[in-house]
């Protein structure tokens, strides 16, 4: 494809990256702006603290598809060369964490790139999710479990994505990224005033 299609590629990547899910959500559940309510971020968790699960499975599940749709089709829609997937799955994971619809302050990423990883990486994908899931059983903090999850995932995409160094130097530089975003998590958890996962706040309707 010429450079106009691969332009129109990450384009595309970055507008559905950068879809604010959960503060559509908040806006046509109960009419509040989740940047003032809960944790204040723009992410599944805090849907789930204010709205409770009926709106935050579909948000989570969104913000997991935002990352696999560009890896999975615009990549081979685009024919660009062997790390353009990769590539568009990055960019569709900055345009959450920096979406110019809401200021440039989007969610923590990790649902995105989570999606994303779902397309290069299954297994790898698989095995975080059920760290994560015991981490947050045994910490009771969902920003410990991702942390976690960021910290390991690199190893295991190359353990199951040996000879993939596009992929591989991709969940690197995610990991850091979201460890980047959890830095206010990262001062809470020290201070010991991170909100447990167990803790929903709610809103009145």
């Amino acid at each position: 494809m010429n450079d106009f299609g691969l332009a129109l590629a990450v384009l595309l990547s970055y507008l559905m990256g950068a879809t604010p899910t959960s503060y559509i959500a908040g806006r046509l559940g109960r009419g509040i702006d989740l940047r003032e309510h809960g944790s204040r971020n723009l992410g599944a968790t805090n849907v789930y603290r204010v709205l409770g699960w009926k709106y935050a499975i579909p948000v989570g599940l969104i913000d997991m598809a935002k990352g696999a749709i560009p890896v999975a089709i615009f990549g081979p829609w685009a024919n660009g060369p062997g790390w353009f997937p990769v590539g568009l799955g990055i960019v569709a994971v900055l345009g959450h964490m920096f979406s110019p619809y809401v200021r440039f302050k989007g969610g923590k990423g990790v649902a995105t790139a989570a999606g994303m990883f779902l397309a290069l990486a299954p297994l790898a994908i698989v095995i975080s999710l059920v760290i994560w899931a015991a981490t947050l059983w045994l910490s009771g903090y969902v920003s410990v479990a991702s942390l976690t999850v960021a910290a390991l995932f690199p190893v295991w995409v190359g353990l199951t994505r040996p000879g993939e160094p596009y992929t591989f130097w991709a969940a690197v530089l995610l990991a850091l990224l979201i460890v980047y975003s959890h830095r206010a998590n990262i001062r809470r958890l020290r201070q010991g005033t991170e909100n447990r996962f167990r803790t929903r706040k709610g809103v009145a309707a």
